[in-house]
């Protein structure tokens, strides 16, 4: 089974330049965006713990997830080569500063080519909020069942336990969506 997802993933990831894929699907159109957002929450897994996965930065910073220390997050799974992945990055970025720390919003890139994909993806968009966190072994793909379809995204309660999960691209700009992420810091929308 691992091989076959390593095939699989590195059939996807083509190693277009991230700047290729961003063209396919602009974040600043709202025709493309709104089609591309059709992701839903599903509460089924409710109550899962967090994989014990360890994602690094392209400097070596390492983060466990497992061990957050009681605070609520929000784990996306997203590719430079995944055309929804890109439309909503820009929208998790603008989210994260709007929660002013409530809920952390960790982005997990699953390229299998690291920080040389990660990298110039995160400098071109100029991230006010989001880090770059990469996965190049693809251990949370492995953690979700062998065939995570991206971008995944799951909210985890200060416990580390889900609250839902969204599979496919959200519209995190949206009252709905932050009201949702809240839930796991027991607040409402900040102001």
């Amino acid at each position: 089974m691992a091989l076959g997802l390593t095939v699989l993933l590195a059939g996807c990831d083509t190693g277009a330049e991230p700047d290729t894929q961003a063209a396919s699907t602009p974040a600043g159109s709202s025709g493309a965006q709104d089609a591309t957002l059709t992701g839903t929450l599903d509460r089924s897994l409710a109550g899962d713990e967090v994989p014990e996965v360890t994602v690094r930065q392209p400097d070596g910073t390492e983060l466990a997830l497992n061990e957050m220390d009681g605070q609520p997050f929000l784990l996306n799974l997203w590719a430079t080569w995944c055309a929804p992945c890109v439309v909503e990055m820009p929208l998790l970025d603008d989210m994260a500063g709007d929660l002013g720390g409530k809920v952390r919003v960790v982005t997990v890139s699953e390229d299998l080519r690291g920080a040389d994909a990660v990298k110039p993806f995160f400098a071109d968009h100029k991230f006010a909020a989001l880090e770059p966190w990469m996965d190049p072994d693809n251990a949370l793909a492995f953690a979700y069942g062998g065939g995570a379809v991206l971008p995944l995204t799951i909210l985890y309660d200060g416990a580390g336990k889900e609250v839902w999960r969204v599979i496919g691209a959200y519209d995190w700009s949206s009252a709905e969506a932050h009201e949702a992420v809240l839930e796991a810091a027991g607040t409402s929308r900040p102001d």
